[in-house]
């Protein structure tokens, strides 16, 4: 039977500099959606990359007395090795610097000369080089004589001549686009925001440059180069092949189930793609999810104010999977969310070590003690372990898959959370150690029914926490080939007299370090 298909992406991320914590979060957000819809049945394609074009990166490799490609590489590798690090698995991670994905960008820019929507004009307005953006006066403030945006990033005035896309064009096209389909852009607060600012009325975009060469170029031209917005989100069409398909994964992946993004770029990818799209005779993606950012006491991590977490920090402290589960679970995606060490200390201490870990390494220290080391042989299951059966198998799936198809990744833990408190609450109300002594029968009924409890949360951990859900499966003598969501529930439970290898713990306890909680008070 052939899986259904779902192709997920995130931005490509600037290369002005090397990942944050908020790189990682995206990037680690997008890997659990795409671990949780490959064990759910679908053929999944994971894309992600690097953003290399335009003038800031220009500007910075000549400061750093680099020539661009040799400063683009160097931070390139930077992101692929921070994917690496976080156990993050892409099918492909693309650079706008590949051959490939400039003949892309100058078919797509053809297709919309073609439909009449690009002409020849000159630009004159206000720039911001950091975000590679126009800006209308409503939407700057004046300090000391110079003009900022409201996210504090200084313009200039910059004109030139300039290839126009035309956008105003669209205005009632993407609000009735919007209106047809209501879910295109997620959270729904942030579809709010988009459609108010389309209300207003849009202007034409200018979409190349001359005053810098550092680009793709406009076909047929020899002073202009596309602007990078064009440039950039071809991407998510350039990797699949676009417009050739020769691998055919245009034709099977296109349109995006899922543009994982920002919200500082919604923008772009709300207005401006499904614009170009529509202008190129192109389907548009599905959904466009705008996550929030991760903040340190209700402020943006900067440098200046000495609280940035960096990726590798929080590797370091708690290790890869922990680092997964916590990002995940401790803020809400789709808005901003504040962590700290103390907060994902505590939280993987919490959730982790101390319910799942703890129950599965009491549970299977018990069967190897008392039941020689195999699965045990269940007698009679009573009510209450129908009840535990019951919450932990298909009941379980359905509300996490629920929490996924909404990218509620927090709440989807929350309802896995709440299966391992019912088993730490059934062992404690059960107490096989008390049984040992005076019904080892029941013992064995209660540490089997555990037993198949810890099989079924392994196996839906596993997108969160990749290697320590696995360890989990092999200590209840798991196949690797039973380990998609379709064996979760009683239809694939484990079978009686397996031999158990010896248990061992999983999600060790976190020590916070006093520096770090100092740290934590001051900050």
């Amino acid at each position: 039977m052939t899986k259904p298909h779902f192709y997920i992406t995130t931005a490509i991320s600037y290369v002005n500099g090397p990942p944050h914590i908020g790189h990682a979060y995206e990037a680690i957000g997008a890997d659990v959606m795409a671990r949780f819809k490959r064990l759910d049945g679908f053929d999944v394609y994971f894309l992600t990359g690097t953003d290399e074009h335009g003038q800031k990166v220009q500007k910075t490799a000549i400061a750093k007395g680099k020539q661009p490609q040799e400063f683009c590489d160097e931070i390139a590798a930077l992101f692929i090795n921070m994917c690496e690090s976080m156990n993050v698995k892409f099918d492909q991670f693309i650079r706008t610097t590949q051959d490939s994905h400039k003949a892309s960008c100058q078919a797509i820019w053809g297709k919309m000369q073609e439909a009449g929507d690009i002409y020849l004009n000159k630009y004159a307005g206000w720039y911001s080089e950091r975000d590679e953006a126009f800006y209308g006066e409503d939407e700057l403030e004046e300090r000391d004589g110079k003009k900022y945006t409201t996210t504090n990033t200084e313009v200039h005035w910059m004109e030139e001549e300039s290839y126009f896309f035309k956008l105003s064009a669209y205005t009632d096209k993407l609000l009735a686009y919007y209106e047809e389909h209501p879910d295109f852009i997620q959270p729904a607060f942030r579809k709010n925001e988009v459609v108010s600012f389309v209300k207003q009325g849009l202007k034409d975009l200018s979409i190349s440059r001359t005053s810098f060469d550092w680009g793709v170029k406009v076909p047929n031209s020899k002073d202009h180069i596309m602007y990078v917005w064009v440039d950039a989100l071809t991407n998510y069409i350039s990797a699949l092949g676009y417009p050739e398909d020769k691998g055919g994964n245009f034709r099977k992946y296109w349109p995006a189930d899922v543009h994982l993004i920002g919200k500082d770029i919604m923008r772009f990818h709300a207005i401006y793609w499904p614009a170009f799209l529509m202008s190129a005779g192109l389907e548009l993606p599905k959904r466009v999810f705008g996550h929030g950012f991760l903040l340190t006491k209700g402020e943006k991590m900067s440098k200046s104010l000495g609280n940035v977490i960096s990726p590798q920090d929080l590797i370091d402290r708690f290790g890869v999977d922990q680092t997964r589960y916590g990002l995940m679970r401790e803020a809400t995606f789709g808005q901003d969310g504040d962590i700290s060490y103390e907060l994902l200390g505590n939280r993987i201490n919490a959730e982790l070590a101390n319910n799942l870990g703890n129950l599965a390494q009491r549970t299977l220290s018990q069967i190897a003690k008392n039941c020689d080391g195999k699965v045990p042989n269940p007698g009679i299951l009573e009510d209450a372990d129908h009840h535990l059966l019951d919450k932990a198998g298909q009941a379980m799936l359905i509300a996490v898959r629920g929490e996924f198809e909404r990218l509620q990744f927090s709440k989807a833990i929350e309802e896995i959370v709440q299966v391992a408190n019912a088993a730490n609450l059934y062992i404690d109300e059960m107490a096989p150690w008390t049984l040992k002594k005076t019904d080892t029968e029941r013992m064995a009924t209660v540490l089997y029914v555990l037993a198949e409890v810890i099989r079924n949360l392994g196996l839906i951990m596993q997108p969160f926490t990749p290697v320590a859900a696995n360890k989990i499966l092999d200590q209840v003598a798991v196949s690797p080939d039973a380990r998609d969501f379709s064996f979760i529930g009683a239809a694939h439970a484990l079978e009686a007299g397996t031999p158990l290898p010896k248990p061992e713990g999983v999600f060790p306890r976190y020590v916070h370090e006093e520096a770090e909680q100092a740290q934590e008070k001051t900050a």
